[in-house]
C-alpha cells in the first residue's frame, strides 16, 4: 500500500511542483509522512495501520521526485551531480540506520508501533529545516520573480559567474515563454500533451522513463525487500541469521552510493549506468548459477522417522516408491518443511509438514529447519554475488536515473515529465516486488534471477542507444543538445565539445 500511494504521490507531485513550487511540495510531503507515521504508531485496527501507509507512500512519492529536482536546481552544474547522488546516500543510509534502529526496538515494549512512529521524527525535521531554505532559483524566474531569484544564484555562484547565470537562465525562459505564448495556465494533461508534441521533451522522456523503468526491472527490491528470504534460499536456515545477513547488503547499497558521489561528476552519468548494469548482468547470471547448483546439489529426502509420528508430509508417499529431494519437499503444495539430518545436513533428511508438529520435532532434535532453501555447500557464492550485486547496482542503476530525471527536461515541463517518470519507476516497483516470490515459486529461483539478468542486457543495450551524456552541462545547454538534428545519444555532442 505504500508503493501504491507512491505512485499517486509522484503524479500529484508533477503537479504541484509546477504550480505551487519545489520547496512547498516538499514541505508538504513532509506533512504527508509525519501524519502517516502517527496514524501508524496509534493505530488501534490493522484497517487504519493501511491508511497510514498509504498516506506515508503518497508523502514518499512526492519527495521521490521532487528533492533530486530541487537539489539540482539550487546546485553549480560542476557539482550538480554529486549533490543529487548525496540525496540517494542518504536514503540508503537512512535504510541502513532503519534496521538497526527497528532491531533495537524489538526488545521494547510495544515494538512495532515505535517502529512505525519514529519514522515522523525525520520529516519533521526536515519540515522545519526546509522553512530555513530558499525556493529554487530558476522556478522563481520562471514565475517572473526575477530578483527573489536572482538573490539566490548570488548565494549559490562566485561573484564573476552570477551575471552569466541569470543571462543564461533569462534567454531560456524568454525562448520558453515565445514558444508556450504566456506564462503559466496549462493544466497537468495539456502541458503534457504540449510536450509531447517537442522533440526535446519526447528524447527526454524516453531516457527519463527508460532509465527509472530499468532501474525497477533489473530487480534491485526483490534484493532490497527480500534480502532475508534470499539468504534463506542460499540454504541458511535461521531467521536471525538471514536477517542479520541483510543488514549487510543494506550497508553495502549505502557503501555504493559513496562511490556514485565521487564519481558521477568525473566519470559522467552514461559511463556509471553502462558499467553499472554489466556488473549487475554479471552478478544475476552467478546468483543464477548459484541456485542452479543448490537445487541440483539438493538432500535427499529419506524414509519417514518413525520418532516424528504423525509429522511426515502427506505428499510425500514413501511407500509408492516416490523419491523427493530437500527442494521437492520445500515445494510441497502441503507447505511441508525439510528437517536436516543431525550430523551432516547436506545428507538425507526428512520431510515434515509445518502445519502440525514437525518444526517443534525438528528443532527438538537440535536439527536445522528449512521452508525456503536448501543446505548447500556453497550458499556462500549466493551472498558474494548478493554483495557484489548491490555494489554495481548502488553507484550507478540506484542513484544515476533520479540525476537523469532532474536535469534532462525543459524547465517547463520539468515537473510535469519527472512526475511521469517518478510514477514510471513506482509502478514497475510494485510489479517486480509483487510478483517476485510467485515467480519464485512458478519458475524456480534460479529461473527467476536469470530472467532479471536478460532484461538487465535488454536495459544495458536500450540505455546505450538512448540516453545521452549530461555531466557539467548547464540546463539550457542540455536543452540545446537533445534538439540538435544530428542527435545521437552514444554520440559525443557538440555542446559536450565547447564544454
Amino acid at each position: 500500500m505504500a508503493v501504491a500511494g507512491a505512485i499517486v504521490g509522484a503524479a500529484v507531485g508533477g503537479w504541484m511542483n509546477d504550480r505551487f513550487g519545489r520547496r512547498p511540495s516538499i514541505l508538504f510531503a513532509d506533512l504527508l509522512f509525519f501524519v502517516g507515521a502517527v496514524i501508524m504508531a496509534t493505530a488501534p485496527v490493522p484497517e487504519i495501520i493501511i491508511v497510514g501507509r498509504i498516506l506515508v507512500g503518497i508523502g514518499v512519492g512526492m519527495a521521490s521526485m521532487t528533492c533530486p529536482l530541487y537539489i539540482s536546481e539550487a546546485s553549480p552544474a560542476k557539482i550538480r551531480g554529486a549533490l543529487v547522488s548525496t540525496n540517494g546516500l542518504l536514503i540508503t543510509g537512512g535504510q541502513f540506520l532503519s534496521y538497526l534502529i527497528n532491531l533495537a526496538f524489538t526488545k521494547t515494549s510495544g515494538t512495532w508501533r515505535w517502529m512505525l512512529g519514529v519514522a515522523g521524527i525525520p520529516a519533521l525535521v526536515q519540515f522545519i529545516l526546509m522553512l530555513m531554505l530558499p525556493e529554487s532559483p530558476r522556478w522563481l524566474y520562471r514565475k517572473d520573480r526575477k530578483e527573489e531569484a536572482a538573490e539566490i544564484l548570488r548565494k549559490i555562484y562566485p561573484s564573476h559567474e552570477v551575471k552569466k547565470e541569470i543571462e543564461a537562465l533569462r534567454m531560456s525562459i524568454e525562448a520558453e515563454i515565445a514558444e508556450e505564448g504566456s506564462i503559466g495556465g496549462d493544466g497537468t494533461f495539456s502541458k503534457l500533451k504540449k510536450a509531447t508534441g517537442s522533440v526535446v521533451v519526447r528524447r527526454g522522456l524516453v531516457a527519463g522513463i527508460l532509465v527509472q523503468v530499468a532501474q525497477q526491472f533489473v530487480g534491485i527490491n526483490t534484493v532490497m525487500y527480500y534480502s532475508p528470504t534470499i539468504v534463506q534460499l542460499a540454504g541458511y536456515a535461521s531467521n536471525s541469521t538471514a536477517l542479520a545477513l541483510s543488514l549487510i547488503t543494506s550497508g553495502l547499497n549505502a557503501l555504493g552510493s559513496i562511490v556514485s558521489i565521487f564519481f558521477v561528476d568525473r566519470a559522467g552519468r552514461r559511463k556509471l549506468l553502462l558499467i553499472s548494469l554489466v556488473g549487475i548482468i554479471t552478478c544475476l547470471a552467478l546468483l543464477g548459477g548459484v541456485f542452479f547448483g543448490v537445487a541440483s546439489h539438493s538432500p535427499a529426502v529419506e524414509l519417514p522417522n518413525p520418532l516424528s509420528g504423525n509429522s511426515t508430509c502427506p505428499d510425500f508417499k514413501a511407500a509408492s516408491g516416490m523419491t523427493w529431494t530437500c527442494m521437492d519437499c520445500v515445494k510441497a503444495a502441503s507447505g511441508c518443511g525439510f528437517c536436516a539430518h543431525d550430523g551432516d545436513k547436506l545428507l538425507p533428511g526428512t520431510c515434515l509438514s509445518s502445519e502440525t508438529d514437525g518444526k517443534q520435532f525438528c528443532q527438538a532434535s537440535s536439527r536445522e529447519w528449512y521452508t525456503r532453501g536448501c543446505p548447500s555447500n556453497f550458499g556462500w557464492l549466493a551472498l558474494i554475488a548478493l554483495g557484489a550485486y548491490i555494489i554495481s547496482f548502488s553507484p550507478g542503476m540506484g542513484t544515476v536515473p533520479w540525476i537523469v530525471n532532474s536535469e534532462i527536461y525543459p524547465l517547463r515541463y520539468r515537473g510535469v515529465c519527472g512526475g511521469v517518470a517518478a510514477v514510471a519507476n513506482w509502478v514497475s516497483n510494485l510489479i517486480v516486488t509483487q510478483t517476485f516470490l510467485s515467480l519464485t515459486e512458478a519458475l524456480g529461483t534460479a529461473p527467476t534471477f536469470l530472467m532479471f539478468c536478460c532484461v538487465s542486457m535488454v536495459a544495458l543495450v536500450l540505455i546505450f542507444l538512448l540516453v545521452p551524456e549530461t555531466r557539467g552541462l548547464q540546463f539550457e545547454e542540455v536543452e540545446k543538445m537533445l534538439g540538435g538534428k544530428d542527435y545521437k545519444a552514444w554520440k559525443k555532442s557538440s555542446v559536450h565539445a565547447r564544454s
